[in-house]
């Protein structure tokens, strides 16, 4: 009788479904366009039931090709985890790892981890994939997930890597040529550059002053003609005098202190956005997993605690 899994099937058609079209998982895999499309072929002719809907550019998985990548994932998981268990990966991080982060934060921190963490333990492999919005907590599709605040499903591991107090802040020219707020509301007056990152409401800021009853709220429905989804790009919005930012205080903190910028109503705190790597609780056990989260916590201390730069 002929096997309807084969165990080279799992991970070819998790590349498959990661790729997005058979000629990227061809380049992901180093094969050709039509050698793929055969092993798809094969796959489907033994599973009896077609996996993947083909059009001329993308490809969708039918309702019996995202039952199979649900369960490929999980045993591919499994497999890694048993060999990091039982063989040298006991002692060295080895195996594929897949992380999400989003654009700006993925792009300006987390990438360059990457670099250094691959550099020290060759045997790993990252598939880093960066997005506008985090991936659902159930999504299966990655390894480790880095997103801003704590999620609040306790089903999956949440490992805090670094605090991000967020900053208001401008151009001391800006400054002097719109006023400076003195209040939460002063700031509906002023152009206010707008990100749209994650799952935050936008373009609402949230504000608070002293703690106990003697604490203060304050919500403003902010306005302005410039918005990005990169925060890098409103930094340089920020620098080149266009108008005030909430930003991360390691993000802006060297032109705080060279004077560039300066901080806006310095009385009031943003809502938490602490950094998280987020994983599933079936995870803890994985050598590669646990050794990248160190990894990455160490290296975002160091950057927090050196004003926005890695020390040397």
């Amino acid at each position: 009788m002929q096997d309807i899994v084969l165990p080279s099937d799992l991970r070819f058609f998790s590349v498959l479904a990661m790729a997005g079209s058979l000629s990227a998982a061809a380049r992901e895999l180093g094969l050709t366009t039509a050698a793929v499309s055969k092993h798809l072929a094969q796959m489907e002719s033994r599973a009896g039931v077609p996996l993947v809907n083909r059009t001329t550019r993308r490809m969708t998985l039918t309702p019996e090709g995202e039952l199979y990548l649900e369960h490929a994932r999980r045993i591919l998981d499994e497999i890694d985890e048993l060999s990091e268990l039982l063989g040298s990966a006991r002692r060295r991080p080895e195996g594929l790892l897949r992380v999400n982060a989003t654009l700006g934060f993925g792009r300006s921190h987390v990438a360059p981890v990457i670099s250094r963490f691959v550099a020290l333990h060759p045997q790993v492999s990252v598939q880093l994939q960066l997005s506008v919005m985090p991936p659902p907590l159930t999504d299966d599709s990655f390894d480790v997930c880095i997103r801003f605040g704590e999620p609040p499903d306790t089903r999956v591991v949440a490992r805090r890597l670094a605090a991000n107090a967020r900053l208001l802040c401008a151009t001391p020219a800006y400054l002097k040529r719109r006023g400076v707020p003195v209040t939460p509301h002063d700031l509906s007056k002023h152009n206010c550059l707008g990100i749209r990152q994650g799952d935050e409401a936008y373009g609402v800021w949230r504000l608070s002053a002293g703690s106990g009853p003697a604490a203060k709220t304050a919500t403003v429905k902010i306005r302005g003609n410039l918005t990005t989804n990169d925060g890098e790009i409103a930094v340089k919005w920020a620098l080149e005098g266009h108008g005030i930012l909430m930003r991360a205080e390691w993000d802006v903190r060297p032109y705080l202190h060279d004077g560039r910028l300066v901080q806006v109503l310095p009385g009031w705190r943003t809502p938490n956005a602490d950094i998280y790597a987020v994983y599933s609780q079936r995870h803890q056990m994985s050598n590669r997993i646990r050794a990248f989260v160190d990894f990455i916590a160490a290296e975002l201390a160091d950057v927090s605690a050196s004003g926005g730069r890695r020390r040397r």
